[in-house]
């Protein structure tokens, strides 16, 4: 991929419902599914829902014994068994990597159901990070029935190599309710 052709990702809620979106990326028009409470401009941890703003992709993770390192200039990291994501608002690696076990409540990144196979952090609340206002956002694979997300954006395993082809680091997500 050129690094002078970056393009960022504009995902925008549908009028199909709360939990569904599309996702544009340069001529890419692809459906992606929300979080259960819909896009909010005021996150907060447990809500559901999908955070409205911009957002830096500030790496991703892989399974290794799954999927093969996809093509990407985005930064990515092999996931090991022990790989989890702290949600505890009250810990102080809250939305943070973990090595598992964690004292503290602490989401697993090693999923037997796929969808963290291929999987993107988004910048959200770690700059600076605030208690409770909400963990874990991800850009990961959506289930095979197509359900809303705990506040993740989701997309088809398929869809996620093609995004990722033409994701460098200086991309971003926005995220926004769409407009007549």
């Amino acid at each position: 991929m050129s690094s002078d052709k970056v393009h960022d990702i504009h995902v925008t809620a549908t009028t199909l419902g709360i939990s569904r979106g599309l996702l544009r990326l340069s001529t890419l028009k692809l459906p992606c599914m929300l979080g259960r409470g819909g896009l909010t401009d005021d996150k907060h941890e447990g809500d559901g829902a999908t955070p409205i703003g911009v957002w830096p992709l500030r790496h991703g993770y892989y399974r290794p014994d799954r999927v093969s390192l996809p093509q990407t200039a985005l930064p990515l990291r092999p996931l090991a068994p022990n790989c989890g994501w702290c949600d505890d608002p009250n810990d102080p690696r809250y939305n943070r990597p973990v090595e598992l076990p964690y004292p503290a409540h602490a989401e697993t990144l090693w999923r037997e159901d796929g969808l963290y196979d291929l999987m993107v952090v988004l910048g959200y609340n770690d700059n600076p990070v605030r208690p409770g206002r909400g963990s874990a956002i991800f850009f990961h694979i959506a289930r095979a029935n197509g359900t809303s997300t705990q506040g993740c954006i989701v997309v088809s395993r398929s869809d996620m190599v093609k995004i990722l082809s033409l994701c460098a680091p200086s991309t971003v997500m926005h995220i926004s309710v769409a407009t007549a």
